[in-house]
């Protein structure tokens, strides 16, 4: 919450299925860091019905995607789907850019390891003249109508990761984008500064209401020997052990469980049954036949 406005943001960890599948102009592709912005009537004192979000609400939802979306930890790194939503539930300010502080919040509450805490600002400008203007920093709602600027800057302490620009006017100097970056920047870094002292870095351990992802590598010509005829094996291996395994072309196995010792278990075997004779290792198992 800063001043007047207030966003409640939702972080949701899950594996590689929840992905979003995006149908797109050339290919299709998937995402895995979503963030969606809802901003209900009742936030401003109004009433209307909730329908489908509009052009408004997805524009800032994608501001604020992009504006997290470079601090996200590589999937190598952090092998989760993740899905934050922000729901505005009081508006005098920017939404969008209380959106990109509490999403940088809920992921370090989350024990997501972000490169970098985000945070961001909306500046305004009263301009008479060309050498007679004012710049305003987190502008709220009547200066955003009567002002003749709303520059929304987000990034973190060594940099900008988002940038939207609305003018009423004809057009703006270089010494305004200017001062006006060099005034984002400042309120930036004290908003930021504000920020780590309720959570100063990502937790160590992720919620216990989260699942769990191990991932492992295997020889790609063994997938058919974890999957099984019909997919056999990989079936009876997931029911044992309470466990979901995902398997890509190139052997990498990702094992996700709400039970830490379930997870192991399926790892274990699951390496094991894909896994080439070693000397002097032991294998536990039945006999099936002995080669010449």
């Amino acid at each position: 919450q800063r001043g007047e406005t207030q966003a409640l943001v939702t972080v949701t960890l899950g594996t590689g299925r929840d992905e979003q599948r995006v149908d797109g102009l050339f290919e299709e592709y998937s995402k895995r860091f979503m963030l969606d912005y809802n901003f209900p009537s009742y936030s401003v004192g109004e009433v209307r019905p909730i329908r489908g979000p509009g052009r408004r609400e997805i524009g800032h939802g994608a501001l604020a995607e992009r504006s997290v979306n470079p601090v996200m930890p590589p999937a190598d790194q952090f092998p989760y789907t993740v899905r934050v939503i922000s729901d505005i539930l009081e508006s005098n300010g920017s939404s969008s850019m209380a959106s990109v502080c509490g999403a940088t919040l809920g992921l370090m509450a989350a024990g997501g390891p972000i490169s970098n805490p985000v945070a961001g600002i909306s500046n305004g400008l009263v301009k008479e003249a060309n050498d007679r203007w004012t710049l305003l920093t987190d502008i709220i709602g009547d200066e955003d109508h009567f002002g003749d600027m709303d520059f929304k800057v987000a990034g973190t302490q060594n940099g900008i990761t988002g940038i939207q620009l609305d003018l009423k006017i004809k057009g703006i100097s270089d010494q305004i984008i200017r001062e006006t970056l060099k005034q984002a920047r400042d309120a930036r870094i004290e908003i930021l500064r504000k920020m780590l002292t309720a959570i100063p870095r990502p937790r160590k351990e992720i919620s216990p209401y989260a699942p769990r992802l191990f991932r492992t590598k295997i020889d790609p010509e063994k997938i058919g020997l974890l999957i099984g005829p019909g997919g056999k094996h990989i079936r009876a291996l997931q029911e044992e052990t309470s466990t979901v395994i995902e398997v890509d072309d190139s052997g990498v196995v990702t094992i996700a469980s709400f039970d830490a010792a379930g997870a192991q278990e399926a790892l274990d075997r699951g390496e094991a049954m894909a896994a080439s004779g070693q000397g002097g290792k032991i294998y536990r198992g039945r006999v099936a036949g002995v080669g010449a």
